[in-house]
């Protein structure tokens, strides 16, 4: 008789171990996601809330001088700096993938070289690169000039034509390892039996690679690129490292979430913080990642299923 009421509590009881971890997902994820919308909707003075204005923030991050060109200009930023990711960084993160799981000499050590640069901090990477470029002294330009390529030296972050590509190819040297990593995996759960049935029908080099290899790690082809996507749309902290806020030299290389920083928060001496306008670039920015996120996982599961 007194069996069933303990199973009952029993069963309640394990229903609320998930509470915790739910109460931490709302209040850390869910409930700034609502807040950035609502501010969103409101006139700011300062960090004073006024009026309730509707969407007039979103009109004006579309169409008003100069938050349109600023958010016109960042967004081709992001996407250059999605492109060249997608074909560098991840382009030699499969090719080292593929020499390591070949088992070249060195492989193991070439793992451990590749992922060392992500255990740094971002921030010490912007500096310590910083420093690498620095057109006077930096060891990039000494070096060139060491080996007689002073042709080729150049103020690397100084110049608007330079400036951005140098900060994405020092992104793709810090994140090479992850997408490394990913890939490796990827390559590991291949059946053997399908490589070596593929080699004794003469498949081999890049017929192996693009016909039999590629299909089999589509998934992590997907979540590969749906990373890159993520960490392209929130470039934030080397931008800021090496350039500062205000995405220099001439905002060449400013990003969405460094225009929303200066936004929110009032980047320079000159600027005031716009909340309301800021919030409205957050939520747009949002908008924006969870629609592509959610289209690459919809591919993924299309890809799981075939």
């Amino acid at each position: 008789m007194n069996q069933l009421p303990y199973t009952r509590r029993k069963r309640w009881t394990i229903h609320l171990f998930p509470l915790p971890a739910l109460a931490i997902y709302l209040t850390f994820i869910i409930y700034p996601i609502i807040a950035a919308f609502s501010y969103s909707l409101y006139d700011w003075s300062g960090i004073r809330k006024l009026d309730f204005i509707g969407l007039s923030n979103f009109v004006d991050l579309f169409t008003m001088e100069p938050f349109n060109t600023m958010f016109t200009n960042a967004l081709k930023h992001n996407l250059l700096y999605f492109a060249l990711e997608m074909i560098v960084q991840n382009g030699i993160a499969f090719l080292l993938a593929y020499l390591i799981y070949q088992k070249v000499k060195g492989s193991g050590l070439l793992k451990i070289a590749y992922f060392l640069p992500r255990l740094l901090s971002v921030i010490v990477v912007g500096f310590l690169w910083k420093l690498i470029l620095n057109p006077t002294y930096g060891t990039l330009n000494v070096m060139l000039q060491k080996v007689g390529l002073e042709s080729l030296a150049m103020t690397w972050l100084g110049d608007p034509k330079t400036a951005l590509v140098s900060i994405i190819f020092v992104n793709c040297w810090f994140g090479v390892g992850l997408s490394l990593l990913i890939f490796l995996a990827g390559l590991q759960s291949i059946p053997t039996e399908i490589i070596e049935a593929s080699r004794l029908d003469g498949v081999k080099g890049m017929r192996m690679i693009t016909s039999i290899v590629l299909p089999l790690i589509a998934q992590q082809l997907i979540m590969v690129t749906v990373l890159t996507f993520i960490q392209s749309f929130e470039a934030f902290e080397l931008v800021y490292a090496m350039q500062g806020s205000m995405g220099e030299p001439y905002y060449s290389t400013d990003t969405l979430a460094v225009f929303f920083y200066r936004t929110a928060f009032g980047g320079s001496a000159d600027s005031s913080a716009a909340v309301g306008l800021g919030s409205a670039l957050a939520v747009v920015m949002f908008a924006i990642i969870a629609a592509i996120s959610a289209l690459f996982l919809m591919l993924t599961r299309k890809v799981s299923r075939t």
